[in-house]
């Protein structure tokens, strides 16, 4: 098997879409009252599926955190270091929740952490190096 994605189930289909698209610049398409925005990001494919719609799907209740979700992170990365400012700063003055404001950590890597409109933890970092060449040693 391979990691193919990831998704999110979303409360607020209409606030979602526009964090992501217009916040973090994914291009998503589908308008706001959809149920599922299913897209390509770099490679990866990332979901937002509304709640109630994948409760009906599968004739389950579910429990969902409210507030910051510290379950999981979705990381994004950028080139360097000063980038990892300016996204942070960006996203905060377009509506991000700050959770971390960037620091560069003992290991090296520049980091920051923001929260989308239903409190999932987002990651933007940097081992100022290319993505293509971040992992090599």
């Amino acid at each position: 098997m391979r990691l193919d994605g990831f998704g999110l189930f979303v409360n607020d289909m209409g606030a979602m879409i526009r964090f992501y698209r217009d916040v973090l610049g994914f291009e998503i398409q589908e308008s706001e009252q959809t149920s599922n925005v299913y897209l390509v990001k770099d490679g990866t494919l990332f979901l937002l599926y509304g709640r109630k719609d994948f409760e009906n799907m599968t004739s389950k209740k579910y429990e969902y955190v409210k507030g910051l979700n510290g379950h999981s992170e979705i990381a994004l990365y950028v080139d360097t270091f000063e980038e990892v400012d300016l996204e942070y700063e960006k996203a905060i003055r377009n509506g991000a929740t700050s959770v971390l404001e960037p620091t560069t950590e003992p290991w090296g890597q520049r980091t920051c952490f923001i929260a989308d409109p239903e409190g999932n933890l987002i990651e933007i970092g940097s081992w100022n190096k290319s993505f293509e060449t971040k992992d090599k040693r």
